[in-house]
């Protein structure tokens, strides 16, 4: 499952001036994702589970014996019922399961492109992230190599007018341009949507939401797998002990979003703040950030204290060394490093940019 590992990174500004950084150890891995949901699968049929493909979730209805009963329909266009004591909705960024229990959904859904390219040009250890409100406004760009010699290159915007698919067109255009070459043809494309938000409640009666469905994501990366899985853990515990006990109240399935919220939940608000600040960055604004970071040699702090999936740990380091950064923020970002609160100060509401 596991392709490659990666060992570092290198952030390209608006204009492809870069900050570079490598790790003697790995920083992340690169993984097949079909192949861990192929692998997920076989050990929860070991463990007991019964796997049905082709198997779409259309409605629910309360059983008037307690419980509820799930109506699914098969491949062949069979419908039929299920009846089940809790329901898990890990059923991704357009969650029916969420839509039946009328939870609320994530504040934003970033549409996202990806093509998975057969040889690459660039370095086999090193992923690449590009900031540019032309290339990929709202979050950034990306090349990933994919350890058999290959590369992933995509983006992940905020939704408009543009789609998805022209700003990874304007990428690869641009990559051409710096490789001196065209790329070769896409083997793969992938199409996706990432949940940005924070949801109400990732619970209710009879019901908890993990993953994607729940809008476990990290809100400056997008990134998901991390803490979708630790959340599948916690919502597993908690979830033995509802059987175990018998107690399906509200209550008892609740601290589920206790724990996981535990865990996650100062780093996701300050992470919601950073990303608010971060969609204002004019391409200038971008530019500038990249200076800072190269004028005063963050590297070390980089290498030494990026956490993949606990990224304001760094940035909180970044600040607090270099008061270019914080001359682009000054209010905002001084109450983030002077705040000894858990969630993050609140922001002030500003003007939206457009982007062309």
């Amino acid at each position: 499952m596991v392709r490659t590992a990666v060992h570092g990174a290198s952030v390209f500004s608006p204009s492809f001036k870069s900050i570079d950084f490598k790790a003697a150890e790995p920083r992340a891995y690169v993984i097949d994702r079909a192949g861990l949901d192929i692998a997920l699968a076989e050990r929860a049929a070991a463990a007991g589970a019964r796997i049905e493909v082709a198997t779409s979730f259309l409605r629910l209805e309360r059983a008037p014996n307690g419980g509820v009963d799930v109506r699914l329909r098969g491949e062949s266009g069979d419908e039929r019922v299920h009846h089940t004591q809790l329901v898990v909705g890990a059923d991704g960024v357009s969650s029916a399961v969420a839509r039946a229990f009328r939870l609320r959904r994530p504040v934003e859904i970033l549409p996202a492109f990806e093509a998975e390219f057969p040889s690459s040009p660039g370095d086999a250890d090193q992923v690449e992230v590009y900031l540019s409100n032309q290339l990929a406004p709202g979050l950034f760009g990306w090349w990933i190599p994919d350890g058999a010699g290959g590369a992933r290159v995509g983006v992940a915007v905020r939704a408009g007018s543009v789609t998805a698919r022209a700003y990874y067109d304007r990428l690869v255009h641009r990559l051409e341009s710096r490789f001196g070459k065209p790329l070769p043809k896409p083997v793969n494309y992938l199409v996706s949507g990432i949940p940005i938000g924070v949801l109400p409640r990732t619970f209710g009666p009879r019901v908890v939401l993990v993953g994607d469905s729940a809008a476990q994501v990290k809100p400056l990366s997008g990134g998901g797998i991390f803490v979708g899985m630790r959340c599948a853990e916690i919502a597993a515990d908690v979830l033995q002990e509802v059987l175990r006990s018998g107690d399906f109240s509200t209550t008892a399935i609740g601290r589920y979003e206790t724990l996981w919220k535990a865990e996650f939940g100062d780093e996701f608000s300050q992470a919601h703040y950073l990303r608010r600040l971060f969609v204002r960055l004019t391409d200038a604004d971008l530019e500038a950030i990249i200076e800072a970071l190269r004028a005063a040699n963050m590297r070390e702090t980089i290498v030494a204290f990026g956490d993949i999936d606990f990224p304001t740990h760094v940035a909180r380091r970044l600040l607090r060394q270099s008061p270019a950064l914080l001359r682009l923020f000054p209010k905002a970002l001084g109450a983030l490093l002077s705040s000894g609160e858990p969630r993050a100060p609140d922001l002030e509401p500003g003007p939206r940019r457009a982007i062309t």
